[in-house]
């Protein structure tokens, strides 16, 4: 028998709030919109709470979990999947992270050429004796035009790509929102979708529909929000823009989180 270090007594007093492996790279089966399921890629955070008198724990369990878990992966399953972490290290509190790239496909809106689009998605479950909180949430690329460089211009103003970081937690047992209900709430919030394959035809209705609906990353965190208070499926969200500026040497960035009383 090999000794086991890491259940050796530690005497500092100091408990560790999450310890565990991340970057770990696994493949992974998701829920999709368009299909029953996708494989895709994902890289995972696994973690656990470390009592004070608790040298250390044990990562191989941590990939040991995920292999016997199987490959699907859904928000449904992400209670079920944390709870075995937790009971297997023996801990009051566990968290998993799972961030992967969704791919959808894409129409063009003048042409309609079709391509696919990846936006990255990420599952995160957190249990304790409390109860299980689970969140969904999506990075979404959109065009933003600057309010202020239309009006003040004689002609043209300033655009750039901007991202939305979007996560969403419902109530337990409450009906569960989709990403691609997230991705779609994202992409009409801003000055103009992005798309993976445009024509000129597309390239033309974009630059007009960016410039007929200028927003600032204030409006933009805005709109979402306001959509979101509304849905009564919503507890509680966190969304924040960034606009990668292209005449300042800086980039803009506006935040709203939001639960329901």
């Amino acid at each position: 028998m090999m000794e086991d270090v890491q259940g050796r007594p530690d005497t500092r007093g100091i408990a560790i709030d999450l310890v565990g492996i991340c970057d770990l790279t696994y493949p992974i089966i998701v829920p999709h919109p368009l299909h029953e399921r996708t494989t895709t890629i994902a890289k995972f955070v696994m973690a656990v709470s470390l009592p004070a008198e608790v040298k250390g724990t044990h990562m191989s369990r941590f990939v040991e979990i995920l292999h016997n878990h199987g490959q699907e992966l859904s928000v449904d399953g992400l209670p079920e999947f944390v709870a075995r972490l937790r009971t297997r290290l023996g801990a009051e509190r566990a968290r998993v992270e799972a961030r992967f790239p969704l791919f959808l496909e894409r129409a063009a809106p003048a042409s309609g050429s079709k391509a696919l689009m990846d936006y990255e998605c990420t599952f995160l479950a957190d249990a304790s004796s409390l109860g299980t909180e689970v969140t969904l949430g999506v990075r979404v690329p959109i065009t933003t035009l600057c309010p202020c460089s239309k009006a003040i211009s004689d002609y043209g103003a300033h655009n750039q790509r901007s991202y939305v970081s979007l996560q969403v937690r419902w109530p337990i047992g409450g009906q569960q929102l989709t990403a691609n209900e997230l991705i779609s709430l994202c992409e009409a919030s801003g000055s103009a979708p992005v798309f993976p394959l445009i024509k000129r035809t597309d390239e033309r209705f974009l630059t007009m529909k960016a410039f007929e609906n200028p927003a600032f990353a204030e409006d933009v965190v805005r709109n979402v929000a306001q959509t979101l208070q509304k849905d009564a499926r919503v507890a509680w969200f966190s969304v924040n823009v960034v606009n990668l500026e292209s005449i300042h040497n800086h980039n803009a960035y506006a935040q709203i989180e939001w639960a329901r009383r």
